[in-house]
């Protein structure tokens, strides 16, 4: 690449972090995209550009975008994961559950991935599996709650009250508003009430 097209490629990018930083998501858009006629074959690029698309709801096209970028460069457990994710939310929850399994074989601690994969088994009935995977969610992010939350359901699912009521012992020691919530859902009193 000779120099005054690298230099046009770094102007591109900065301005499109730039507008992007500043909330101008259009601009940013228009700008990735014209970095993306200079470099047509830069994954990273194609990424952002999904992320935008997703962002507007235009999910067919970020969907696309993700599966070109991988097809460049399948190393990425993010785009897999990004992948994953807005497959998920078409409600394919076979192809969510391909993307997950390949983000976590490159890194099977990325916390989220096993989340999505937690989802995606439970909308495929797969529950005890989708157990372990909320398991390994709540292992690598033990103070969020989303993944001790579908716990919770997943064990009540399964018959298994005791385990769900641990569950839900543990998020009360540092989310007792979901605890709440999930009193009220599944009539389980664990005895957590907040003082307002």
């Amino acid at each position: 690449m000779d120099t005054a097209r690298a230099m046009n490629g770094w102007y591109w990018r900065q301005m499109a972090t730039w507008a992007g930083i500043l909330g101008r998501r259009e601009l940013a858009r228009e700008y990735w995209e014209r970095l993306w006629a200079l470099r047509p074959a830069d994954p990273s690029v194609m990424e952002t550009l999904a992320h935008l698309h997703a962002v507007k709801g235009e999910r067919p096209e970020a969907i696309a975008l993700f599966e070109r970028a991988l097809a460049i460069d399948a190393s990425r457990p993010a785009g897999w994961f990004n992948l994953g994710f807005l497959r998920q939310e078409s409600g394919a929850h076979e192809e969510a559950l391909e993307a997950f399994d390949r983000a976590l074989a490159l890194d099977g601690k990325h916390d989220r991935a096993w989340y999505g994969r937690g989802l995606s088994l439970m909308k495929l009935g797969r529950i005890e599996e989708a157990v372990e995977a909320f398991r390994r969610n709540s292992a690598l992010q033990p103070m969020s709650p989303y993944g001790w939350y579908q716990m919770v359901h997943a064990l009540l699912r399964l018959d298994r009250r005791d385990e769900a009521e641990k569950a839900m012992r543990r998020l009360a020691g540092f989310e007792p508003k979901v605890v709440e919530q999930l009193q009220r859902e599944t009539g389980i009193d664990i005895g957590v009430k907040l003082p307002f």
